[in-house]
């Protein structure tokens, strides 16, 4: 009689393989995480990436396996020196493929407000400059979709719900 129990336990070794050939063949997700950091009168710090044309929050792309949370903290300390440790998630964004992009998870945690003292220049060659801007100056430096999920941050900063977002819109 043949054994009739599930692969998983008749043979650990091959449902192992199994997995491993499930995962080569589905699809990834690229995930970029930002950080919602502020000043004492509340002001929004932005960034100027020397790679693109518009200005962005403090973050960036999260490398293979790497927590987006930890994601957003690295690309803080190597764009802006700043060693920080993120708090609570405020906005999950699902990005529909645009260009040559595939579909992609960002990412916003709550940086806290930063201290007085606190002077914030950019660290490496990706930022061109770096500053804290009113939240309605905002919208003139950012693009629509970018603007749309500060915005849903602030609003998740305030209310503590986070946002799930498409395109960033609820």
């Amino acid at each position: 009689m043949a054994d009739e129990r599930p692969l998983y336990e008749r043979d650990p070794a091959a449902w192992q393989i199994h997995l491993a050939e499930g995962n080569a063949r589905q699809p990834r997700k690229r995930v970029g995480a930002d950080v919602l950091l502020r000043n004492g009168d509340g002001d929004i710090l932005l960034v100027d990436p020397r790679y693109k044309p518009d200005w962005d929050l403090p973050g960036g792309m999260a490398e293979a396996n790497e927590p987006p949370h930890l994601a957003a903290e690295r690309e803080v300390r190597e764009e802006l020196g700043l060693e920080l440790r993120v708090g609570p998630l405020l906005v999950v964004d699902w990005v529909a493929p645009h260009g040559p992009w595939d579909d992609s998870l960002m990412f916003i945690f709550d940086g806290g407000a930063l201290p007085p003292a606190e002077l914030l220049k950019p660290a490496d060659g990706e930022l061109a400059d770096a500053r804290f801007v009113a939240l309605d100056d905002a919208q003139a430096l950012l693009r629509p979709y970018v603007w749309h999920r500060l915005r849903h941050a602030v609003a998740a900063l305030s209310d503590g719900r986070p946002r799930y977002l498409t395109n960033g819109t609820i």
